[in-house]
Parts: C-alpha cells; structure tokens; sequence
C-alpha cells in the first residue's frame, strides 16, 4: 500500500499534522480511539491554549528552535479555528483557555478538519518494523490480525513522550529516531508532583494556599496543594521542570506580603495578640500548627523582639523543602527532553539528514509551562510539518 504520508500517532500533533499535510494522508495509532491526551486534559474541558503564550515559556537544549513554528502559527490562529467550529471557551486564570463544554469538541474539530483534507486514521494499529529505501519509508503494521506494509514519501514521528503511560506512551518516537542516526536528549518527568518521605505532609493533605516557588533557576507564583504524597499544584508543577533531583526548592506562603514589616506593625498596634493569631489571619490554621512543629510561634507579639520576628518572617517566606523525587511518568503531564532539535529544521520539523522524516509534538526536545503552552506546541509544529510535506512537489 503506498502513501504520501504516514502519520504515527493520532493525539493533537499527529491530528493536526493530517489536516495540513496535504493529499493521500495516513494517520495509525495503537489506542482504541484518537487524541486520548486531549480528553483527559484540563478536567475534561481541554486547556487548549494559552493567550500570552509566547517564546520564553518553552525549555529544551536550543532556547531559540520553537521560535519559528510558534511565530507562523500563534494562539490566535488556533482560537479561530476554535471558533469557526462553534466551540464555546473561556478564560480562566494566567491566559488560560478552556472548552465550555467537554474536551472531546476539540478532538471531533480535528477529526472534521483532517476528514476535509481527505486524511484516513487507522486505529488498534501496530508498529512492527520501519525501513527507508529508494527515497521512501516501509512502516509494517498490524491491523485487525494482519499485516500491511505501507510505502510512504513522507514520515511523521508524533507519538509524544513517555508521560501518561496508562494512556499508552511508550517514548516509541525515540527508538524510531535513534534508528534514523537522530540524538535524542535525556529525558524526565516534567510538570509533575514532588514526592517527600512517607507522610511528611499528610496533615495538610488537600490543603491550598497561594505561594511562590522559585529554585536558582526560576520563580512561579500560583497556587501550591498538599497531598498525602507530597506537594502539587500549578506551582509545583511548573518549578518541577527546571527542578534537578537532590535540589531544595523555595517556598514562600505569603508572596503579596512583606511579613516582617507587617508582624512589627501588629506588634505595635495589637501587642496583646498571639502570634500564632496573627498568623492564623493570614494562612489556614492547619499550616500555622503545622510550621508549628519546627519554628517557635509561641507568646505574644508584644514579646517579640525584631530578630525573632525576621526569623519566623524567613521560615513562612524562604522555606526550603527537599523533595525525595516527583511522582514519575505515571503521573507527569509531559516528558521533559526527547528528540534533539540539533537534527531537525526548525521551520520544517524535517530531519536534516534524512528527507521526509518528521518529528513533531512532545516528542521533541521542546517542553512548554502548563497552561495550554504544550498544546500549542503541538498545533503549531503540526502546522508547520503539515504545510512543508504539503508543498513538496
């Protein structure tokens, strides 16, 4: 059977790319039904976007190489298509964009889209052996208790990462590209929780409170949730890609507050209150008892001499944790690292080396913020692979 192009993968990338691939598409995937990442994604209601994204949100080796694909096809162009299908979204915090609905209209737009240009998806589709000869890609795959082999101008890597593996990841995108001579960089759990020793925070587990959380590297300011397991949260979440393992992070519970000069101010003014009073106006009692355990917050503020109240001042806005390591792929939103932008064109998504070969998505070394930014990584290096292919003569 031969092809123009073969996709590997039907998430958002692999979707996306058959809408703008041009005539003779094919998209496979092992999963039962296409974009499973979309639907689970944002509660079931898709954080598609992110209205600021913008260059500076995205990590990987080369700082620059996402510049070009997210500067030809931005936010914007995506929300139209949102809204030329009728999707009702919203906003919610920091430029986030949701569905109204459920997150299963964004997968049945990409469907419509793909259909339009005359794309075929095979799904319970297997990968069994890939080979390149006389200019074209031999992908054998197993379909309905058979195998095809299919021929196919152009090849399409858009498997994603190795996040989410109940949901099928398997990092098969970097076994294909080592095969091709393509690098791949190390890779990791990103956006994920912190996991600290057995019950560290189990009396404040569900407990949430507005933070910043910052290491060396960089800063988040949003909010931070105890679990039994650890911390969480969108603070956490983002700090966890720029977080090396055996590093401490930073946490500072009163971010809007410079609490030294306030609690010398509550000194003066209500002497006879507790501290731990003064505090409890600040933060959830649970936490105050619980910093409790390992900083004195005992008399009242009248007692306190200054550098007392810089030391409590310290321990609730410089408060170091050491995580004992995250919660894995089992529960990252994505896969820090993967395959090496060295190798690629940044305008196409092309193999340098080896033409016709593709890589888009996750499962390049190219990782966004949460809040939409890694979707629209996917759209946007789908698009550019898409109408490259498309214009091949």
């Amino acid at each position: 059977m031969q092809v123009n192009t073969l996709i590997l993968g039907a998430g958002a990338a692999g979707l996306m790319a058959a809408a703008h691939a041009g005539r003779d598409v094919l998209v496979i995937d092992h999963a039962r039904a296409p974009g499973e990442k979309i639907r689970i994604s944002g509660g079931g209601r898709c954080n598609f976007t992110n209205m600021y994204c913008d260059f500076n949100s995205f990590l990987g080796e080369n700082p620059h190489f996402h510049k070009s694909a997210l500067s030809r096809y931005t936010q914007w162009d995506f929300i139209d298509l949102v809204k030329r299908h009728g999707i009702a979204w919203h906003e919610k915090t920091l430029g986030q964009l949701f569905c109204d609905g459920k997150s299963t209209q964004i997968i049945e737009m990409l469907r419509s889209e793909m259909q339009k240009a005359g794309a075929t998806l095979w799904l319970r589709t297997q990968i069994r052996e890939i080979s390149r000869a006389d200019a074209r890609f031999h992908v054998t795959l197993e379909r309905e208790g058979r195998r095809v082999v299919v021929s196919a101008r152009s090849l399409v890597l858009a498997t994603g990462g190795k996040s989410i593996p109940k949901m099928g990841a398997t990092g098969a995108a970097y076994d294909i590209a080592r095969q091709f001579g393509l690098a791949v960089t190390d890779t990791r759990p990103a956006l994920v929780p912190f996991t600290f020793e057995k019950g560290r925070f189990s009396d404040l587990s569900g407990l949430s409170c507005n933070t910043r959380i910052s290491n060396d590297k960089t800063a988040f300011e949003e909010s931070l949730l105890f679990t039994h397991r650890g911390l969480s949260g969108p603070a956490i979440l983002q700090i966890s890609s720029y977080w090396q393992e055996g590093e401490s992070v930073r946490v500072n519970l009163l971010p809007q507050l410079e609490l030294e000069s306030h609690l010398r101010r509550a000194r003066q003014h209500h002497g006879r209150r507790a501290l731990k009073t003064e505090l409890g106006h600040l933060l959830p009692d649970r936490l105050v008892s619980f910093i409790a355990q390992d900083v004195d917050l005992k008399g009242n503020l009248a007692d306190l001499p200054d550098q007392r109240i810089a030391g409590v001042a310290t321990a609730l806005q410089d408060w170091q944790v050491k995580p004992t390591g995250t919660e894995g792929y089992r529960t990252a939103e994505v896969t820090l690292g993967g395959i090496s932008t060295s190798g690629l064109s940044s305008k196409s998504l092309e193999a340098n080396d080896i033409p016709g070969l593709y890589v888009i998505g996750e499962a390049v070394d190219v990782t966004g913020w949460l809040g939409g930014y890694n979707f629209q990584w996917a759209w946007s290096s789908a698009v550019a692979a898409g109408q490259h292919i498309a214009a091949r003569k």
